[in-house]
Order: C-alpha cells, then sequence, then structure tokens
C-alpha cells in the first residue's frame, strides 16, 4: 500500500471531508464534494474562505463519506442532517438580528 504523497509532506493526521448541498423543495441534501488527504484540505479551506461553517463530527462524516458523489443522503441521516442545518439556520438567524 503506497501513501499520498500529500500526507507525507506533514505530520498532521489525514483529513476527510464532505460538502452538502441543499436547496428548498429538494428531496434531501445532496453530496456535493469529498475527499481525503489535499482535497479534503482544499474543501475546507474553500467552504471557510466562502463564509460556510465547517461542522466537524466524526460519526457523521463516516456515515457521509459512504455517499456517492452528488447523490442524496440517505433516510438514515435525514434527522441528524436536519438538526443540524436547523441549528445552522438559527445561529445565522441570530447573526442577521444582531447586525
Amino acid at each position: 500500500m503506497s501513501a499520498d504523497p500529500a500526507d507525507l509532506l506533514d505530520d498532521t493526521p489525514r483529513a476527510e471531508a464532505v460538502a452538502l448541498a441543499y436547496s428548498a423543495g429538494e428531496a434531501a441534501p445532496r453530496v456535493v464534494a469529498k475527499g481525503r488527504g489535499l482535497i479534503a484540505r482544499q474543501i475546507i479551506e474553500q467552504a471557510k474562505k466562502a463564509g460556510v461553517y465547517v461542522h466537524e463530527s466524526p460519526e457523521m462524516l463516516a456515515l457521509l463519506m459512504q455517499v456517492d458523489l452528488d447523490e442524496r443522503i440517505p433516510p438514515q441521516l435525514y434527522v441528524a442532517v436536519a438538526e443540524l442545518l436547523a441549528w445552522l439556520y438559527r445561529m445565522e438567524h441570530d447573526e442577521n438580528v444582531k447586525s
């Protein structure tokens, strides 16, 4: 088994990332990006640059990494993802009220 060259350049743990997209009216959020190592770090960096909240949950990440790219999340994850989206909505709403 060969090592990922990006992981040989530093001693940080191997990163993983999944990006979801959801629009009102869609059946469920879709996985729009996912990756490991350098790709994961780029996904996280782009999200932060765009002002997108980056949530860290190893358990949810492990489940979402199993979803194919451009596929909707499975029904088993609806409640967990809905709770996260509701929390993000409240957080953004509270920030807008304070502004």
